[in-house]
């Protein structure tokens, strides 16, 4: 599903216009990643959460070159699903 498909869902869904659905959806989305770069979590109760992750050094190798790499610790962004939202797909998927 793409961003389009869910603006259109939830258009048909509201009644709401496809325009003013979009740019909801976009600040929506804007709202997160900004939070997520001032490194504060977002919780949203019975989804999930986006959190910020932090990634230790480590070393890999360039197999190409035949050389080693040093990653530096760094943030990642990552989702996790809430336990009823988990549980819900996992009972989907099992009736299929």
């Amino acid at each position: 599903m793409t961003k389009a498909d869910i603006v259109n869902e939830i258009s048909k869904n509201t009644g709401i216009e496809k325009v003013t659905v979009q740019k909801a959806v976009e600040a929506f989305m804007e709202a997160i990643k900004d939070s997520l770069v001032k490194d504060k979590n977002v919780y949203l109760r019975g989804f999930g959460s986006f959190i910020v992750k932090k990634r230790a050094q480590k070393t890999a190798r360039n197999i190409s070159k035949n050389t080693t790499i040093i990653i530096p610790e760094h943030n990642i962004p990552s989702f996790k699903p809430a336990k009823s939202f988990t549980g819900k797909v996992k009972n989907t998927v099992k009736s299929k």
